[in-house]
């Protein structure tokens, strides 16, 4: 009843990222359609088939592999440079991303059935995707949609990228983490502990945390992190304020599990949308330490 009661907040979700979402594909790909169409193809090529192979897998429904595509395809233009290449642009995240968590979905499906917790094997919903991806789309929009894309934040080089991209990219590593720790914790991690009393609780409970959970978690950020700064070319310092506010996003996430969403608060959808928004807030705090750091 209370899923249904706050099923609003997934439609909120929802309305406040795909229309940003949407509205960047159209700016950014027009202009990339007159100066250089063949990366506007590429980038709606494969977005589309991202989305294709995530229906396929039954990793998401058919309305939530189209968010996907979309939320791609925005993040592709966001990040892209001149020379183009897909595999330097937030592709590479995303793809690292869907793998990750698609496998860690499957991880002893059989256990989490018999234990009441496993994912409807339909897939993700449009919601769940833009409740996960969205913050990251949102991000890379404000950066593209602005003249910071000239600021002093480029590396140097033809196709360098930017640290003003590590926030996206600290919020894709906290959806990553996150999913990767519920699902290997509800396997692998025994009884969980209550983040806010330390109490044991049953496994799939909001708010619970293992240890297996957490360091496979963890890992799945740095792959995440990882991936992306090498793809973006962001080196060592953007991979470790990703990795570190997408850290920081998962315990936040449990945190917001173990109080507002047991309480009936918030729907799982929300907090993963404030999680993630957790991340990248926490990444953009430590840019402009290394920024104040770097002026002194």
């Amino acid at each position: 009843m209370a899923r249904i009661k706050l099923a609003w907040q997934s439609k909120l979700v929802l309305l406040v990222v795909m229309p940003f979402a949407a509205a960047n594909v159209v700016l950014e790909g027009h202009w990339w359609a007159v100066n250089s169409a063949p990366f506007a193809i590429w980038t709606a090529g494969l977005s589309v088939l991202l989305g294709i192979v995530a229906f396929q897998m039954r990793s998401a429904t058919a309305g939530a592999a189209a968010a996907g595509a979309a939320i791609t395809a925005s993040l592709m233009f966001s990040t892209a440079v001149v020379p183009y290449v897909p595999w330097r642009t937030a592709l590479v995240p995303v793809v690292v991303l869907l793998v990750l968590t698609s496998l860690a979905t499957r991880v002893g499906r059989s256990k989490k059935e018999r234990l009441g917790v496993a994912e409807e094997r339909v897939g993700r919903s449009a919601p769940q995707v833009a409740a996960n991806l969205g913050v990251a789309a949102l991000a890379s929009c404000a950066v593209a949609q602005t003249s910071i894309m000239n600021s002093r934040w480029f590396a140097p080089g033809p196709a360098a990228a930017v640290l003003v991209f590590a926030p996206m990219l600290a919020a894709l590593a906290e959806s990553a983490a996150d999913t990767v720790s519920s699902e290997i914790g509800e396997v692998l991690g025994g009884r969980p502990l209550m983040i806010t009393t330390l109490k044991r609780v049953e496994p799939g409970t909001d708010g619970g945390i293992s240890l297996a959970g957490t360091l496979a978690g963890v890992i799945a950020a740095a792959v995440v992190a990882a991936s992306g700064a090498i793809a973006l070319r962001g080196g060592v310092t953007m991979a470790a304020i990703a990795l570190a506010g997408g850290v920081f996003g998962l315990f936040f996430d449990s945190l917001l599990g173990a109080t507002l969403e047991r309480r009936g608060w918030l729907n799982n959808d929300m907090v993963n949308f404030l999680s993630t928004a957790s991340a990248a807030g926490f990444a953009l705090g430590l840019m402009a330490v290394v920024r104040h750091a770097g002026a002194g």
